[in-house]
């Protein structure tokens, strides 16, 4: 048999071999060991109510109505940047950051490149704003934090040599402030461009934010399944209300279905919202 054919059977050989070992004897032996020692978790973590699988406790969920608002016999998740919300195949951070404080107003009339009319874009700073002040309104509470406008948008000014414009608030709206040192503050003119001017932020005299970080931000995967005992707590009398159980009764399970960090001292506390919510159902 001439090298070169003896080289090419060789190398077929070495492929098949290959094959069979990766593609399958070491799959199925590694399944089967995960299946013999982890068996829920290789499964992946599957949570049943009634026969029925509804969902991980691996992957976060929401919990809203038909209209995206909040059932509010439920705890509710963090926010989720996965596509439409905690979807695997989009998972994913939003890439923002800290710098990202300026919205771009909507055009009254205006259209996208595909027809639909213009919705703008929110900065994070904004989505940060709008969310405490939603889940503040929800809990009976502040939703006040700094940099965030009483409306629920950031606090930003554009600076110009004769004027300030609150970009975040479009007209007619009144701006958060009515002057910055000396300046007029004006609201803010959808489609007209302010990147000339100089950006300043404004903090505010919020003191005391009781609107937990985690409630108005997602997680790097956007798939988080758990919140902090802290935004757990602060649910618990709306959820005690709306069931109408005792909110001692509600904390303690928050207490039952609280994980510590992991080690000992890697991470922070961590409260399943799925799986407290299905011992909710349960109580």
């Amino acid at each position: 048999m001439p090298s070169w054919i003896r080289r090419h059977v060789a190398a077929l050989r070495a492929l098949l071999v290959l094959t069979v070992v990766t593609g399958v004897v070491y799959p199925l032996l590694v399944t089967g060991v995960a299946q013999a020692l982890f068996d829920d978790r290789a499964d992946g973590s599957v949570i049943d109510k009634d026969g029925k699988a509804i969902g991980s406790s691996l992957i976060g969920q929401s919990f809203t109505d038909a209209d995206g608002d909040p059932v509010e016999k439920y705890f509710q998740s963090r926010p989720s940047a996965a596509g439409d919300g905690y979807d695997p195949t989009s998972t994913g951070a939003g890439n923002l950051g800290p710098e990202d404080v300026v919205d771009t107003l909507p055009v009254p009339g205006a259209k996208d490149k595909e027809g639909n009319p213009d919705e703008g874009r929110q900065s994070l700073l904004t989505r940060v704003c709008a969310r405490s002040k939603a889940v503040g309104e929800l809990e009976g509470v502040s939703g006040a934090r700094p940099y965030c406008t009483p409306d629920g948008v950031g606090a930003v000014l554009k600076v110009f040599p004769d004027r300030a414009v609150s970009v975040n608030q479009a007209c007619p709206a009144a701006p958060f402030v009515t002057g910055y040192r000396g300046l007029k503050v004006e609201c803010a003119e959808p489609g007209e461009d302010y990147a000339a001017g100089r950006t300043v932020p404004v903090r505010g005299d919020a003191v005391r934010v009781r609107v937990p970080a985690d409630a108005v931000t997602a997680s790097g995967s956007g798939l988080d399944p758990h919140i902090s005992p802290a935004y757990a707590h602060l649910q618990a009398p709306r959820v005690a209300r709306e069931r109408g159980l005792p909110v001692e009764r509600v904390r303690a399970l928050i207490g039952e279905h609280t994980t510590g960090r992991a080690l000992g001292f890697m991470g922070e506390p961590v409260v399943n919202v799925l799986e407290l919510n299905l011992a909710l159902d349960r109580a």
